[in-house]
């Protein structure tokens, strides 16, 4: 039996972080969460994971900063932004640093479960 994908959430707000580990679980897949884009890189696991799905505005780096982040060390995870601030140069600027999807939340459920499956396949 082939591993379950691993997706990283990144969320500064703990409801949020919560609710889409409930919710990616229920897909199937495992979920580690991450407070901030900071902890994300500074996590030790980061060759672990198969997909992230990331806030645009966090204090400290933005998700968009994380992204940059992560194309210049060459680590090209998808990446799939969420956000309640929805403007199309910061949209712009996700999908061209190579973004899978930019969703407004709340999510809409069967999105988010599209875009996963896409990249990482449909869980039992």
């Amino acid at each position: 039996m082939p591993p379950v994908p691993v997706i990283a959430v990144v969320d500064d707000d703990p409801a949020i972080r919560e609710a889409m580990d409930d919710l990616i679980m229920s897909f199937g897949y495992q979920c580690r969460l991450f407070a901030s884009a900071e902890q994300f890189l500074d996590a030790q696991q980061q060759a672990d994971i198969d997909c992230i799905v990331v806030d645009v505005k966090m204090p400290g780096l933005s998700g968009i900063e994380l992204q940059s982040e992560l194309n210049r060390r060459g680590e090209h995870a998808p990446m799939i932004f969420v956000t309640s601030y929805v403007d199309d140069r910061t949209r712009n600027a996700a999908l061209s640093g190579g973004a899978l999807a930019f969703l407004r939340k709340p999510v809409n459920i069967g999105k988010l479960m599209g875009c996963l499956e896409s990249v990482l396949g449909p869980q039992p």
